[in-house]
């Protein structure tokens, strides 16, 4: 951030690393898979790298940290803060699990897009998640829905520290679809506005607010690390 932007609260976006589904970009929602041993690297580098005091992340700053309740997720905050950390500044929480496949759970873009074309639907365009949810799964509106009420819990957090009147950072951990659809919904964008995003596995990613103002909601495409302590 420049320096006018200073003691502006952050949002860090904290993607799970990487698991057997995530190789082959089969959609996990409910199916409660570990990292694999890339996955945890992954995670473990990006906190030894963002993660600490004077770090990127400082938990001195943090407020608290919202976790998916899915393994994968609860093991990537492990591995990036230590197991049992910042216990009275951490919950659980459905409203980060990863999207609700339903009937496309374990399948491929190409398989979902051509079950539904066998279905007679899509006849005029393709399938977008973003558009037309899932099958037996969640909407685009219900993904909306339980996004909106986090971001509500977030911003009577932040709203009254935007001059960095108190530690007022927030760290969610949770899942790539998730993330992305938490983004939009960040910046006041529908689900299914064409706002292009990639995230890594074991990636971090950063929103906060321009002006001091939590009424002006932003993502930083960019910033400088902290300096290192002499």
């Amino acid at each position: 951030m420049s320096d006018k932007d200073a003691g502006t609260p952050r949002v860090y976006l904290a993607r799970h690393g990487e698991t057997e589904w995530t190789k082959n970009g089969r959609y996990t929602g409910t199916t409660d898979l570990l990292l694999t041993p890339v996955g945890e690297a992954q995670v473990l580098a990006s906190g030894r790298l963002l993660v600490g005091p004077a770090h990127l992340i400082d938990p001195s700053k943090l407020a608290h940290v919202f976790v998916s309740p899915r393994t994968r997720a609860q093991q990537t905050f492990d591995l990036l803060f230590g197991k049992g950390a910042l216990q009275d500044r951490v919950t659980t929480t459905e409203g980060l699990a990863e999207w609700d496949y339903g009937a496309y759970e374990g399948l491929l873009t190409k398989e979902i897009r051509a079950r539904r074309k066998d279905k007679g639907l899509d006849q005029e365009r393709p399938w977008d998640i973003w558009r037309d949810g899932c099958e037996d799964g969640e909407s685009a509106q219900q993904v909306t829905d339980r996004l909106d009420a986090l971001i509500k819990q977030i911003r009577e957090i932040q709203a009254p520290n935007m001059h960095g009147e108190k530690p007022a950072d927030v760290v969610l951990v949770a899942h790539g679809h998730l993330l992305r659809a938490f983004t939009k919904r960040w910046l006041g964008y529908p689900m299914d506005f064409p706002l292009s995003m990639m995230m890594e596995p074991g990636g971090i990613g950063i929103l906060s607010y321009q002006h001091h103002n939590v009424d002006e909601p932003a993502f930083l495409l960019g910033m400088a690390l902290p300096p290192e302590a002499k």
